[in-house]
């Protein structure tokens, strides 16, 4: 899977260049019909509706895609799959909130775990399937193009509640179990790791499956042997679907530190992901504080930081934190009357910090990929996901996983300045507009001779923009920039 994994072009072969619409293109719709239907235009790519016609991914009606809501293993749709799994998992009361779907397809998962106020971070690879990240999004549900392949997840350690393969085609067996200990290193401590289809009950499902029985006997035998490594333990199997739970400590694992195959990880910092290769290694388990249930795990003070992980982080400069960015979106709102409508859906967050953007925003209308840069200060991911919130390490002088128009709105607090004489801003500029969807809109803070330099440059790229004072008057050095991407589609000679 390593040609499927992240790649950059080198400086000379970048495309410096706006990425227009595809003729047709139209505003997504609202949630939550966008959850059911998509337009064609925006994407239109019809070979899933061929492919995975007697699964219910994905029909074509008209000028509309209608999502049914099944899967490979859910062919009668994903709340039945959702409420046989919530039989074991407890779901709907905020202990599981944070959720991890690899392989995704088109995200139906993900889509229906919403109503139960789980919000699921879903990845696929760019494949055969075509384009299944870019209905996941137009749909309005979280998704990046990705793979576990050599390189470790771009998420912390402790990050996921649940984590989810239906299906996916890992060979989760394969490398001393590797991609498994990933798995563990993502999922937090009482965790739970769902596993649907091969192998699960080979014995009864093997002549279905048109596969050996001795191959799938012994796959599961492997995956079983890397989750008793793990010292996970076996809640449920019935049907094709097998459910383990990662221990709440290292207490009930004692055993394994004088196994010979238990291999733990020698780094001090787990949440150094980027761009690192994968280990088979197993991670240990910290001095772990119990989370609150979401809604309250929002505003509690989150572990990493009650426990003093982050070094110069109190928990005093944290709260005054939450204090400003409550402040900071009462003063967007005022600016833009559309954004907590539902108008804006799909929200990226290019330096989210500690997450107080996405918090103070909060709704069952939208959700926020709160993006932390590789070359940020302090590594603030793993506090995110500790508020019940999702997002992802990145470089932003690099293209984000994701296809163009994905976002509804993009935020960018003092990014501009973070990455000064880090790259170029033209280029992360261009990124913007791909990812953005035509009338999508942009907020940027940062110190004020900053934005003149970057207001300069959307000048030339169907930018509508407009400077404003920080909410607390004009001589505050701090500004914000508002923008608004025109339509314009392929063949347009201008702006419509």
């Amino acid at each position: 899977m390593i040609y499927r994994e992240r790649h950059c072009a080198p400086e000379s072969e970048k495309l410096r260049c706006l990425v227009p619409a595809p003729k047709g293109y139209v505003t997504p719709f609202s949630w939550p019909k966008s959850r059911d239907y998509v337009p064609y235009a925006n994407a239109p790519y019809k070979a899933l509706t061929v492919e995975k016609a007697i699964q219910n991914w994905i029909q074509y009606e008209g000028e509309v895609f209608r999502f049914p809501g099944g899967g490979t293993q859910f062919p009668q749709g994903a709340d039945k799959y959702i409420d046989q799994l919530a039989s074991v998992i407890p779901m709907g009361n905020g202990t599981v909130r944070t959720a991890l779907d690899t392989g995704c397809g088109v995200a139906s998962w993900g889509a229906y775990l919403w109503s139960r106020n789980v919000r699921a971070m879903s990845f696929a690879p760019r494949d055969s399937h075509e384009a299944q990240v870019q209905f996941a999004l137009e749909r309005g549900v979280p998704a990046v193009i990705g793979v576990l392949g050599t390189i470790k997840l771009p998420y912390p350690t402790r990050a996921f509640d649940m984590a989810h393969c239906s299906r996916c085609l890992i060979p989760w067996g394969a490398n001393d179990g590797m991609y498994l200990m990933e798995v563990d290193r993502v999922l937090r401590p009482g965790g739970y790791w769902i596993l649907s289809g091969p192998p699960i009950n080979w014995k009864i499902n093997y002549k279905a499956w048109q596969r050996p029985k001795e191959e799938l006997q012994e796959e599961q035998r492997k995956i079983e042997e890397a989750a008793k490594l793990l010292c996970w333990e076996k809640k449920y199997e019935h049907g094709e679907i097998a459910i383990w739970q990662k221990r709440v400590n290292d207490d009930a694992c004692r055993s394994r530190q004088d196994d010979p195959r238990a291999n733990f990880c020698k780094t001090d910092d787990t949440d150094d992901v980027w761009y690192k290769k994968m280990e088979a290694c197993i991670t240990p388990y910290p001095e772990t504080r119990e989370l609150q249930a979401f809604p309250d795990r929002l505003n509690a003070v989150p572990p990493r930081i009650s426990s003093g992980s982050i070094s110069g982080v109190t928990v005093d400069a944290y709260e005054d934190d939450n204090r400003q960015w409550k402040k900071h979106v009462k003063a967007y709102k005022r600016i833009n009357s559309l954004l907590d409508t539902g108008r804006y859906r799909n929200i990226m967050d290019m330096n989210a910090g500690f997450g107080g953007f996405a918090a103070a925003i909060e709704s069952q209308k939208l959700w926020v990929m709160n993006v932390v840069p590789t070359i940020a200060e302090k590594n603030r991911l793993g506090v995110v996901y500790e508020r019940g919130l999702i997002g992802i390490y990145h470089d932003w002088c690099e293209a984000f996983s994701t296809y163009p128009r994905t976002y509804d709105l993009i935020h960018a607090n003092h990014l501009f300045s973070l990455y000064k004489n880090k790259c170029n801003a033209d280029d992360i500029l261009l990124e913007m507009d791909r990812i953005l969807r035509p009338e999508g809109a942009v907020i940027i803070r940062d110190d004020v001779d900053t934005l003149i330099k970057v207001k300069r440059i959307i000048s030339g790229m169907r930018w509508d923009s407009k400077l404003v004072d920080h909410e607390d008057g004009p001589l505050v050095n701090e500004k914000v920039l508002i923008a608004v991407k025109q339509y314009w589609v392929t063949n347009s000679t201008s702006a419509q």
